[in-house]
């Protein structure tokens, strides 16, 4: 029955993330009056967006900040140490 509840409490913490990422890219549709497909669009990358910037670590974020990289060497970058970190944590 914990295996249970851990499921549906780590699927209502997804959900509420899910909302607020929701609710945040609405907001920012409004302010540029987007409507119709265009809104559409906007929102569904403004999420897509919102859940690449969660799953990077901080301290990747701070090297490429501090590194003044955008675009793609930012991604690159981002990529290879998200890699690394994945690599040291296994051993």
């Amino acid at each position: 029955m914990t295996l249970l509840s851990a499921l549906f409490a780590a699927c209502a913490l997804f959900a509420g993330q899910a909302f607020a990422a929701n609710a945040d890219c609405g907001a920012k549709a409004a302010e540029k009056k987007l409507s119709g497909a265009a809104k559409t669009s906007f929102i569904k990358k403004c999420e897509k967006d919102a859940g690449a910037a969660a799953a990077i670590s901080p301290a990747c974020a701070k090297s490429a900040a501090d590194k003044k990289l955008a675009g793609a060497a930012k991604n690159s970058h981002l990529k290879k140490c998200m890699a690394d970190e994945a690599a040291a944590a296994k051993k």
